[in-house]
């Protein structure tokens, strides 16, 4: 029992630490301004159009770090903070999801991968834990291992996530140099609100297989008692 609330402590508790060192960075960064004194929207404008992307739009979002890239619309969305900021952290955030924008312009392998994943990870998520919970108070091997499958494809998008957001970050990292955005001495803080951002993803992703392996385990051992 007690194995079991150390295990639900730790996939509760490194959610919520890696958010917290999001908002910490970006609280602290998002005070600090660039050297350029450019807003977050102008900064994905400039990018954008230095890249050729001049049809890629950049609009508001509602909501607090709600920033994203559309890839139906071609559009890069900036919550408020960000969108009118004219701090590091929305300079490094706003380059981030333009590098988001040039990887489907270029095709990038693991975004249109995800992509495709989008509707399987979808239905895994929505349904996984009804088929999972029905097989393990019902003791029945057979939808708990259906319910593992459906798992397992949101765990596989969760993963192919990571490569997508690193090599977003990398690109983005290149991008606000390349376009004078930020300074050599700005590097380092770009940087640092970039890497608590990937921190999020890591933490998912981590979670995921987790608890994955922890359901596994149990279908295994269901099978045994069979």
């Amino acid at each position: 029992m007690g194995s079991f609330i150390i295990y639900f402590a730790i996939i509760i508790l490194i959610p919520l630490w890696a958010q917290m060192k999001v908002k910490s960075a970006y609280k602290k960064y998002s005070q600090v301004a660039s050297s350029s004194q450019m807003r977050g929207a102008e900064v994905a404008r400039k990018i954008l159009n230095d890249n050729g992307l001049h049809h890629v739009g950049v609009e508001e979002a509602r909501g607090f770090l709600s920033d994203h890239y559309d890839p139906r619309s071609k559009t890069v969305r900036l919550s408020s903070q960000n969108y009118h900021g004219h701090s590091v952290a929305a300079a490094a955030i706003a380059a981030h999801e333009v590098g988001h924008a040039i990887q489907d312009d270029q095709d990038y392998a693991f975004l249109r991968l995800r992509h495709t994943l989008v509707p399987v990870a979808s239905l895994g998520s929505n349904f996984s834990w009804v088929l999972i919970m029905i097989g393990i108070f019902a003791n029945l091997s057979g939808m708990l291992l259906l319910g593992i499958i459906f798992m397992a494809a949101a765990v596989v998008f969760q993963l192919v996530t990571l490569p997508v957001e690193f090599d977003a970050s990398n690109r983005a990292m290149d991008l606000v140099v390349s376009a004078g955005v930020i300074r050599n001495d700005e590097e380092r803080v770009t940087k640092k609100v970039l890497n608590a951002a990937a921190l999020t993803y890591v933490a998912a992703a981590a979670v995921a297989v987790m608890e994955l392996v922890r359901l596994v385990l149990i279908y295994t051992g269901m099978t045994r008692e069979e």
